[in-house]
């Protein structure tokens, strides 16, 4: 089913984020969570990153707050995805950003707020309803027989 809903996303003029794992580095926020536990931080993590992918990946982090966000930007990440983020906070990181990075926006973002998050000054929203939640069509096959 993925690939069809992906083929589902692009038709419908959207951008697919990403194929498979493969596509980019996506430090994600229980990454983060088990290297701290090692005490290794983040611009460790994106440094890491970047030292053991091909110079062809991008380095995506998954941040929940402008600090986080600074600091993945002093990193070096490539794109700062601002996940369940208030548009305040958005708005703040967009300024920081300066366009050192790809600035996205993710999570609980609708087709009710998605205007508002757009004025933010993100590059990118990430809509996941589109692939997760999208309703299947109700096809049968109904037989008659004379």
């Amino acid at each position: 089913m993925r690939i069809l809903e992906k083929y589902a996303v692009r038709v419908g003029g959207g951008c697919n984020h990403r194929q498979n794992l493969g596509d980019g580095v996506l430090v994600k926020d229980n990454h983060l969570v088990a290297l701290r536990s090692r005490g290794v931080g983040l611009g460790e993590v994106i440094k890491k990153a970047r030292q053991h992918a091909p110079h062809t990946l991008k380095i995506e982090v998954e941040v929940e707050s402008v600090e986080q966000a600074r600091e993945a930007l002093s990193a070096g990440a490539d794109i700062v995805m601002l996940d369940n983020m208030d548009l305040e906070d958005m708005r703040r990181v967009v300024e920081l950003a300066q366009g050192q990075a790809v600035i996205e926006a993710s999570g609980r973002i609708t087709l009710d707020s998605v205007r508002a998050v757009a004025d933010t000054g993100v590059d990118l929203i990430s809509v996941g309803a589109l692939t997760h939640s999208a309703k299947a069509l109700d096809i049968s096959l109904e037989l008659e027989t004379k």
